[in-house]
């Protein structure tokens, strides 16, 4: 892979079928890392399943980061892969500290399904269209969301 990701088949391809759909892209130790607005994130799934080279049929994980004091405070990043080429993606989608929401990947991809329970039930970011988002690891009477970096260390009391 070349070091300007910008010179990358997978961002030039990207570019031509919606170039405002991704913010940045970003290599590091040969890895692409593509950040995504939010609106358009099912968009840029499907065609990044979909396109003639690329078929990154296969989703590896959904997680979340917690960037705060910092604005926007989250980042949904999802690892792809593709089967055909042994190439993997990164997709990062900033999203706001204040009623984090994003449309779900489970059309696109149904492994999305419980990836997006456990971002849901350890940072609260709400995957909309999710076919049953609901707690995965935690009892439904939990208070809070223990992966942010606000929740008390010792729990709600």
């Amino acid at each position: 892979m070349a070091t300007d990701p910008n010179s990358d088949p997978i961002v030039q391809q990207l570019q031509a079928f919606a170039g405002i759909a991704f913010e940045e892209a970003r290599a590091f130790r040969g890895e692409l890392t593509l950040y995504i607005r939010p609106e358009s994130l099912i968009r840029v799934c499907e065609f990044l399943r979909d396109a003639p080279g690329l078929t990154f049929k296969f989703l590896a994980d959904i997680t979340a980061l917690d960037l705060y004091p910092g604005e926007p405070r989250f980042e949904v990043v999802y690892h792809l892969l593709s089967l055909d080429t042994a190439r993997r993606l990164r997709l990062k989608v900033r999203l706001p500290g204040e009623d984090p929401r994003i449309a779900s990947a489970v059309p696109v991809w149904p492994a999305a399904n419980a990836f997006e329970r456990e971002v849901f039930d350890l940072f609260g970011i709400v995957f909309e269209g999710h076919p049953f988002l609901e707690r995965i690891l935690l009892p439904e009477e939990w208070e809070g969301h223990p992966l942010r970096k606000d929740y008390p260390t010792e729990g709600f009391r």
